[in-house]
């Protein structure tokens, strides 16, 4: 499932670092945070390498 927006994007890339140890998991916040307990590596890869081109900056709910 792609991301819908950039800021969706941005943060599956964070949580994705973070699930793989580049970055630590004490520097996640908000969304990031929820993601990274609650999404494999694989749903986060997919997150993460949605296009950018043409998605708006951040979507209401």
């Amino acid at each position: 499932m792609p991301a819908k927006s950039k800021a969706q994007q941005k943060a599956a890339g964070a949580a994705l670092a973070a699930k793989r140890g580049q970055t630590p998991k004490s520097r996640l916040k908000g969304a990031s945070k929820d993601m990274a307990e609650s999404m494999s590596e694989k749903q986060l890869e997919e997150f993460a390498s949605t296009k950018r081109r043409g998605k708006p900056e951040r979507t209401s709910h």
